[in-house]
């Protein structure tokens, strides 16, 4: 849903050409609402060969295991917000260590998903009962009897067998997201 009213003085928007973009802009003061976005962020927590991964308890996604994670809070580090989600979510403390993977979805609300490899600190994996009804460490051979989510078994493949040597564009995933892409460490 596209604002109506201006979030600085309370007048009505106008879509006006701005920078070659139409965009919502005030009739009275200079606001530009510059679009709607979110950024989520996701964990690929290792300890002894095994990924953390947590089931889900609510939509969407409601009972595929997947990597922890969450959004952003408006004025909250993003290294700090990966780390905060791991802890609320399994009871894991880890530190960011490095980006595995982005994936961009541009669509109504543009979003940004960043997906982190953390090195564990310590803790052993809790749900948190409310988004999470189970959480623990898995290996790839455990993995493959689990309703493990297609976008986390693609990020745990990057996590464990990237060679790390930087970011592209892969132009064919392994997941349909509406014709998104994604970034990933490349490989040798």
């Amino acid at each position: 849903m596209a604002p109506r009213f201006c979030m600085d003085c309370g007048s009505p928007l106008e879509l006006r050409n701005i920078g070659g973009t139409e965009r919502n802009a005030c009739t009275k003061c200079s606001f530009v609402h510059w679009g709607n976005y979110s950024i989520g962020v996701g964990a690929l927590v290792q300890r002894e060969g095994k990924v953390l991964l947590v089931r889900r308890a609510i939509e969407p996604g409601k009972g595929n295991w997947t990597n922890p994670g969450g959004y952003i809070e408006q004025h909250e580090p993003i290294e700090q917000t990966i780390e905060r989600e791991v802890k609320e979510e399994a009871n894991v403390t880890a530190k960011v260590k490095g980006i595995v993977a982005l994936r961009d979805q541009p669509r109504d609300v543009h979003n940004v998903y960043i997906a982190f490899t953390m090195d564990y600190v310590d803790g052993e994996p809790v749900p948190d009962g409310t988004e999470v009804d189970a959480a623990g460490f898995f290996s790839l051979e455990e993995m493959k009897d689990m309703q493990v989510a297609g976008f986390t078994r693609w990020l745990v493949d990057i996590a464990l067998n990237g060679d790390g040597t930087g970011l592209y564009e892969d132009r064919a995933p392994i997941g349909s997201f509406n014709g998104t892409g994604f970034s990933i460490l490349r490989r040798g």
